[in-house]
């Protein structure tokens, strides 16, 4: 399947042209094994790159927290670490890359994931990461204002006196059933309008309203298998905090390669559609002409 790589501006096919050249599938559980395994492949073939993009963001943003907000974080480590798959359609457009690329037989390297930035409809991608962005923040905003309503605004002393509080009393329990139900919601509208937008907006220049249309058609049609997906969703960034919130540099790129891949499930492209060409591969530049590269004037000095 062609995708795109281009140095035109904020540009995006008409939402008509986009609708008449896909088709939307009927997928079952096979499918989403199918493309988490496929997801595990493109980690498994490039690890360094998914690393560098994703290690990042679960890391350094506890580290911060923590150094900002001392033990007062605690109440927010579940409700950020869920909040990650709110904004990780958005964070995985480089993994997108890596796997369109790996679709089409190509090698993938770290520096391809930011030709994404080339998108002719990056500019809808930017408008609809910043609405998932709004929405993570939404949820944090929520959540602590859910924890302020039960336990006050005294924060815990330590972990351990955390955890007891959460576990052991009934404002706990009552806690974890209305959090859990609230970021069920969220988690729901940021899946529906996602679910396959990003790699629409990547792979057929569709602009942002008609990427989040096709989700919901997508949602509507396969209602049990996307739900599924959203319970594989949640069990893997669970999966992923246990070991210190580090296994999320693993989790979150092996479903964004994933989330490609029930993309290309999901979604068929008519044998007539318009073909979206590849223009020429830029040059290589060595490493070494780097600072001549961004400071081309002194290049000219030295002439």
């Amino acid at each position: 399947m062609a995708t795109y790589h281009s140095n035109v501006g904020s540009h995006v096919r008409p939402a008509d042209d986009v609708a008449a050249e896909i088709t939307i599938r009927t997928i079952d559980g096979s499918s989403l094994m199918r493309a988490l395994r496929l997801g595990w492949d493109d980690f498994e073939a490039a690890p360094s790159h998914a690393l560098m993009l994703c290690a990042i963001y679960p890391v350094l943003g506890l580290v911060l927290a923590r150094a900002a907000l001392g033990y007062s974080v605690l109440p927010l480590l579940f409700p950020l670490a869920a909040g990650f798959a709110l904004v990780g359609p958005f964070a995985a457009l480089g993994l997108y890359e890596l796997s369109s690329r790996r679709d089409r037989g190509e090698e993938a390297s770290a520096w391809d994931a930011f030709e994404v930035l080339r998108s002719p409809s990056f500019g809808s991608m930017l408008g609809l990461g910043t609405q998932l962005l709004a929405l993570f923040v939404t949820w944090v905003a929520t959540a602590q204002a859910i924890y302020v309503a039960v336990f006050g605004y005294g924060g815990a002393s330590g972990p351990s006196d955390f955890l007891q509080r959460v576990f052991t009393t009934p404002q706990g329990w009552w806690l974890i059933a209305v959090g859990c139900g609230a970021g069920f919601l969220f988690a729901l509208l940021a899946l529906s309008i996602s679910i396959v937008s990003f790699p629409l907006m990547l792979d057929r220049h569709a602009g942002a309203l008609e990427a989040i249309v096709t989700s919901l058609r997508v949602v509507a049609k396969n209602p049990i298998p996307v739900a599924t997906w959203g319970l594989i969703v949640a069990a893997l960034l669970v999966v992923g905090t246990i070991p210190f919130f580090l296994g999320l540099a693993v989790v979150i790129p092996v479903l964004g390669h994933a989330s490609w891949h029930l993309y290309r499930e999901v979604i068929a492209i008519h044998p007539d559609a318009a073909r979206i060409v590849l223009p020429a591969p830029r040059d290589a530049k060595p490493a070494a002409d780097f600072p001549a590269n961004l400071f081309p004037w002194r290049s000219r000095d030295r002439g």
